[in-house]
């Protein structure tokens, strides 16, 4: 009984524990990972399991990708290249394990070195919490531009913030989804600045200014390696976050009994931080990269501006240079549009965000002020060089001064103060150069561009379908594996049918085995997103239709040219719902998806005219299409 007792060595007795980071066969791998559970302080080395497991082999690969890490940025300090700086508002990297295994080309090794430990990387990159750092597609995007810019060696930052909720546990009960905030954070920081918001602006007796007083809260980084797929080239992601001052706890009054005098400061501080999650991120980006642009100017710095959420960064950089280095305006001006460029994500009016006049004059008062001369010299440009704008000057000025509502258009600051605008698919371009912002098209016609967007290959097939990918390489269907950073070369499947599959797999049991049960695991998902698509002719899905061909693409709804038609027959009362729609509505008013209230949703789709009703996305319009397209997939899917 008392032997009973004893805690039972779980770390393996059987691999010896050896600090060698740079391993290259399983059996060193093992030996490296079983050296990190001896003596990484995540656990004690009684307990081996999964989540144990999980943090040495991290560890264990964290040795080889720190070494690429620091390689990496000593080769750009010596080379000196021109540094990207990409300033989304959200990431979703995923799991960060299988990226970086994956991209180090040591998943195979690893995995046999965690059986030889008794453990499947499977079950160990289960144990790894997605970094909360966003909740859309946007922050996908993001996190796949980051992977393509290490895997072309640029010399790129991505910046964003580090949510301490950014994501959510889904909880079901009877009654639905619950959405409870989940905290996957660990303390650690570096780099520490000081934010300021509130306070007033002075006017010094040479006329330059300064914003004193207000509040303050610190900025800490903390910086996340993105290695490339196959190359030494390893960048960073710097995450922002804000932490009310220690020094705002008064100690002394909280030991004299006066808990509530004491944590007063501290709480007014902390409440800083809501604040922070809109408006410290293009701030801190700055601190950084201020230093390049003095040193060897706006030809070494760019600064991408993903969707409005950044804006700031503008008034921000402009404060910088003409406040803390006494730039003038004209050469502050200059420096600020050859370095900053905007990306425009949709042109629904809901994200092209309006921010309010007041709040911004009360938190950022010196923002606010150059966010005004911006815009006055603006409309004087347009009033002297444009005189036939006068009439669009309502629509195109960066202040909305409506007495009821006055708002800043962060949109149009976007436009007026970037090198370029790019959209983020040919249509979607087209319509922001025809529509959204047509009026600036005549004015700077070069600025516009198209950059489509794109997924990484190395995690949404290289990664997430090893069967395929493997039976693609080891057969050399498409030659190489260099597909894995060129899609284009994908195009040698197209070779293959169905006659020349028989004739070169009647031979291989092997390969004809293999390839059966890849197909079986994966035709439905294959047949839904890689070579079939439904959709509208919308954004990126023209450019899909074109790649993969017409007859691979289930077509509905109304096209581009359509719509404005369309929405005009509704708002004259011209539009006849299809029975299944109105059948679909009543169902869901029903009450079998649960108690709640989606009245607002389906009264969106009705009435006859208005933003936010009148079905202003044509729903209606293009559900018996979308109807008629699922019936061809289910059919073809046969």
């Amino acid at each position: 009984m008392i032997l009973a007792l004893i805690p039972i060595f779980k770390i393996s007795a059987n691999v010896p524990a050896t600090a060698n980071p740079l391993a290259e066969e399983p059996s060193e791998i093992a030996s490296n990972i079983n050296y990190h559970g001896l003596y990484s302080p995540h656990f004690s080395p009684f307990k081996f399991e999964s989540e144990q497991a999980y943090y040495a082999t991290t560890d264990s690969g964290g040795d080889r990708l720190i070494k690429q890490w620091n390689e990496t940025y000593l080769h750009f300090h010596n080379v000196n290249p021109k540094q990207a700086y990409y300033l989304p508002m959200e990431y979703l990297q995923g799991r960060a394990l299988t990226n970086a295994v994956g991209n180090l080309n040591i998943q195979d090794a690893y995995a046999d070195a965690l059986k030889k430990l008794g453990h499947e990387l499977e079950n160990i990159v289960e144990q790894e919490k997605d970094a909360a750092l966003g909740n859309g597609g946007l922050g996908r995007l993001a996190s796949c531009f980051l992977d393509s810019m290490a895997t072309l060696n640029l010399p790129a930052w991505g910046y964003g913030l580090r949510y301490k909720y950014g994501l959510f546990k889904q909880h079901i009960t009877r009654e639905g989804q619950e959405e409870i905030a989940e905290d996957w954070l660990e303390v650690q920081h570096d780099v520490v600045f000081p934010v300021r918001f509130f306070g007033r602006v002075e006017v010094n007796p040479n006329g330059s200014q300064k914003w004193v007083g207000g509040e303050v809260v610190q900025a800490l980084a903390y910086d996340v390696p993105i290695p490339g797929y196959k190359t030494k080239n390893t960048i960073s992601l710097r995450l922002w976050e804000a932490k009310a001052c220690a020094e705002d706890f008064n100690l002394f009054e909280f030991n004299d009994g006066q808990y509530e005098s004491a944590a007063q400061l501290h709480s007014q501080a902390q409440q800083l931080e809501a604040y922070s999650a809109v408006i410290m991120h293009p701030g801190f980006v700055l601190f950084y990269i201020l230093e390049m642009l003095l040193k060897m100017g706006s030809f070494y710095v760019a600064v991408q501006l993903n969707d409005t959420h950044p804006t700031l960064a503008i008034p921000e950089l402009m404060r910088l240079l003409m406040d803390d280095e006494d730039l003038g305006w004209d050469e502050a001006w200059d420096v600020t549009t050859r370095t900053i460029a905007y990306t425009n994500h949709t042109v629904l009016l809901e994200a092209l965000e309006k921010w309010s006049q007041a709040v911004m004059w009360k938190l950022l008062p010196r923002h606010m002020e150059i966010i005004e001369e911006i815009d006055k010299r603006f409309i004087a440009m347009i009033r002297a060089s444009h005189p036939d704008l006068e009439n669009k000057l309502a629509s195109m000025q960066v202040m909305d001064n409506n007495p009821q509502k006055p708002v800043v258009r962060m949109a149009n600051l976007c436009v007026v103060s970037s090198q370029t605008v790019n959209g983020v698919a040919q249509l979607h371009s087209d319509i922001l150069k025809s529509e959204l912002f047509a009026d600036y098209v005549s004015i700077w016609p070069t600025k516009f561009q198209n950059k489509t967007n794109g997924i990484t290959p190395r995690r949404w097939l290289r990664f997430c379908n090893p069967e395929l990918s493997t039976i693609m390489n080891h057969y050399q269907m498409v030659k190489t594996d260099k597909w894995v950073t060129n899609l284009d070369l994908l195009t040698g499947l197209r070779q293959l049918c169905l006659k020349s599959l028989v004739s070169r797999f009647s031979d291989n049991e092997e390969l004809q085995t293999e390839w059966a049960s890849a197909k079986m695991a994966n035709k439905r998902r294959l047949a839904q997103y890689v070579l079939q698509v439904t959709g509208t002719l919308d954004g990126a899905n023209v450019e899909i239709r074109e790649e993969i061909g017409e007859e691979n693409f289930f077509l509905f709804g109304a096209k581009a040219d359509e719509v404005p038609g369309l929405r005009k027959e509704r708002e004259n009362g011209l539009f006849k719902p299809d029975r299944r729609f109105e059948e679909a509505k009543a169902y869901i008013r029903s009450g079998v998806f649960g108690t709640y209230d989606y009245n607002p949703l389906l009264e969106s789709l009705e009435g006859n005219s208005g933003y936010g009703r009148g079905d202003y996305f044509l729903v209606g319009h293009d559900f018996p299409s979308y109807m008629d397209a699922q019936a061809r997939v289910d059919e073809a899917y046969k």
